[in-house]
């Protein structure tokens, strides 16, 4: 599959996907028809396997497709990106992991929720794992669920893991009442002592035994943060360009003047374009970086993934930056609730609040290496 094939997919669907957006948002998750529309495109198996029907194509491709759907559809791209970049990490874990969700079905989708609030026990074989894991976007449509946790042995080590788990050993309950990504259906995941063996954990390291695609060299960090920034900068290019093509014509009533000629709307909606096209710029730049490395083999140094992070918690604060500049010069007639400039307003604002987004630990880790001191890696 050629990566321009499928982004002109990804650019047929956004129009369609804007069209059922307000749906989305009222019925609090995205649709099976845009599930299958999704599928049917191919564009879940950008960094699949190809042993299991993928593409292994530069996430450079998933990232812009992530910001194609979430023009159109804030939430259908959020959901798309958090979703897709699981069959990347699936695509690092044992063969028969991989077997036990591709076996049967290659369009199998798994959901997740990394943060470790549940217990883990470790048991002969495997681990019983027991709690509740918020946040699991599109888990309506999964029918797996990557769980983070954390292991002690005996002699006290801790281990940071994450356990893959079959719908049938958990349940979702439906809590997703928010102001923002409101079509995500982001639920929790609530399971009780189910047993998770070996062979389906995950320690969050890089290198795949089913492929010698360099795509799967790259730290995982990297890629799941910036898959959950680039459907926000794809909110507020769609949200920048529904203002550009509304304002055009839009009269300043008290004036009788064209909105569009006034200066201070011209340097707005050019200060947005700027914000914008740095963030996208830098990512793509770090992400050709860290793909050039992987391909020749060497490994990815901890300057240039604190830079890949750094740049992608700034990418998300220009986002909101510039859908803050679009929203204040749009008028009364954005808040109607049907209005797209609205809704990317309140979805960007809540993907920010994405624990990946929060940028002091990586702009102080950052910071930090500049003056040659010592950091955790973990999270970079």
């Amino acid at each position: 599959m050629q990566s321009g094939d499928l982004l002109d997919r990804a650019q047929a669907l956004a129009p369609v996907l804007r069209e059922r957006a307000f749906d989305a948002e009222k019925a609090r998750r995205i649709s099976n028809e845009t599930i299958d529309d999704l599928k049917s495109a191919g564009l879940f198996r950008v960094l699949q396997p190809a042993a299991y029907g993928g593409y292994e194509l530069d996430p450079q491709v998933f990232m812009d497709i992530a910001m194609i759907i979430g023009s159109g559809c804030p939430s259908t791209g959020w959901v798309y990106s958090v979703i897709g970049v699981h069959n990347w990490q699936l695509g690092l874990m044992s063969k028969q992991a991989q077997d036990d969700v591709w076996g049967a079905d290659q369009d199998t989708l798994i959901s997740s929720s990394y943060t470790p609030r549940g217990t883990v026990e470790i048991v002969d074989g495997g681990y019983l794992v027991s709690g509740r894991w918020s946040f699991s976007s599109g888990s309506d449509h999964a029918q797996w669920a990557i769980l983070g946790g954390v292991a002690t042995e005996d002699d006290g080590t801790v281990r940071r893991l994450c356990f893959l788990l079959p719908r049938s050993d958990y349940e979702i309950d439906d809590v997703w009442h928010v102001i923002g990504l409101r079509g995500t259906g982001s639920n929790d995941i609530v399971v009780d002592k189910a047993f998770v063996p070996e062979h389906r954990t995950h320690a969050y390291t890089s290198g795949s035994v089913t492929s010698d695609s360099p795509i799967y060299q790259l730290p995982f960090a990297s890629v799941f943060t910036f898959g959950i920034t680039a459907p926000l900068l794809g909110a507020a290019q769609g949200a920048l360009d529904e203002h550009i093509q509304w304002t055009a014509e839009r009269v300043r009533i008290t004036r009788g003047t064209r909105v569009a000629e006034e200066p201070f709307s011209q340097a707005r909606v050019a200060e947005a374009f700027g914000e914008l096209d740095g963030a996208r710029l830098q990512m793509r730049r770090d992400l050709d970086d860290m793909m050039a490395l992987a391909r020749d083999g060497k490994e990815i140094p901890i300057e240039v993934r604190a830079r890949g992070r750094l740049d992608q918690v700034r990418a998300t604060q220009l986002a909101a930056s510039a859908v803050d500049r679009v929203f204040q010069n749009s008028g009364g007639r954005v808040l109607h609730e049907l209005n797209p400039i609205q809704r990317a307003w309140r979805d960007i604002h809540a993907g920010s609040q994405h624990n990946s987004n929060v940028p002091e630990p990586m702009l102080m880790a950052f910071g930090a290496l500049q003056f040659g001191l010592s950091i955790a890696e973990s999270g970079i």
